[in-house]
């Protein structure tokens, strides 16, 4: 195992992101499982933390294979090789996007509590997930804070399969990873703890990095006065 858990990982790649400390970074993780990982690096370069919501786009008669994915905003990336290899017709697409944009919506507002989104205007966006397979949300996260106004984009993960930059492309304008290791067949492989992360939990980190946030803009005014 490389990693205890998603915190361990979170404090693993924090390590190899010191570099942007200093630098305008609004830290994103991708619900669910990047979101632990992402809050330990958002606390480790002192940069909020938000989320970057999108959705797998599967198969419909094989949820697990994914054919692309969407996000916040209307992003969307698909694989057309996948939707003619499985014979996707595009009304079932259309069907499949219409049902994720909508959760996509609804998990950002359940995520964010009513905090509005960490503007990424001109600031660098650090996309984090716990691991990477195929890419495909990967680089629909990568897509939309470009769209959103960062100014650079960076993504970050754990763990994932040798020449997976090739599949990012030049979606990101920084890649990053942990460990590249053989024999990669799922990213919980490498995980001694990879249960699954609830809303809860996304909803709880996404708090205490608000607060912490809160209260680091508190001391700085008192220091200012």
């Amino acid at each position: 195992m490389l990693f205890t858990d998603r915190a361990d990982a979170g404090r693993q790649l924090a390590g190899r992101l010191e570099h942007l400390r200093g630098e305008p970074v609004v830290v994103l993780g991708l619900p669910r499982g990047g979101v632990p990982v992402a809050a330990e690096v958002a606390r480790a370069l002192r940069a909020p933390l938000d989320v970057i919501v999108v959705r797998k786009l599967g198969v419909p008669f094989e949820q697990e294979l994914g054919m692309g994915a969407v996000g916040e905003g209307g992003v969307e990336v698909t694989d057309p090789e996948v939707i003619r290899m499985a014979g996707v017709r595009p009304q079932q697409l259309a069907a499949v996007e219409e049902r994720e944009q909508a959760e996509v919506e609804r998990r950002a507002v359940r995520y964010r509590a009513g905090r509005a989104p960490v503007p990424l205007g001109g600031r660098v966006a650090v996309v984090i997930d716990d691991g990477i397979a195929t890419g495909s949300t990967a680089r629909a996260a990568c897509r939309i804070a470009r769209a959103l106004g960062a100014a650079r984009v960076v993504l970050a993960i754990p763990v994932a399969p040798r020449g997976w930059r090739h599949r990012i492309g030049g979606d990101a304008d920084e890649l990053i990873a942990v460990a590249t290791p053989g024999g990669f067949m799922a990213i919980g492989q490498f995980y001694d703890d990879f249960s699954q992360t609830s809303d809860d939990e996304v909803i709880r980190c996404l708090a205490a990095a608000a607060t912490d946030a809160n209260a680091g803009a508190d001391q700085d005014s008192g220091r200012l006065q």
